[in-house]
């Protein structure tokens, strides 16, 4: 699995790591991430990232 990276503020999405305090358990794709989820640091939606 691939990480993501955030085009607007650089937030790396590890897929190893998910993002659990916004519901994406660890272990789940970027691609398999919901489609209303968005950066959990600046808020940029799902659609601003980019495959590092």
């Amino acid at each position: 699995m691939k990480n993501y990276v955030c085009n607007v503020c650089g937030y790396i999405y590890n897929p190893d790591e998910g993002d659990p305090s916004n519901g994406v358990k660890p272990g789940t794709a970027f691609e398999s991430v919901p489609e209303d989820w968005v950066c959990p640091l600046c808020g940029a939606g799902k659609s601003e990232f980019s495959e590092e």
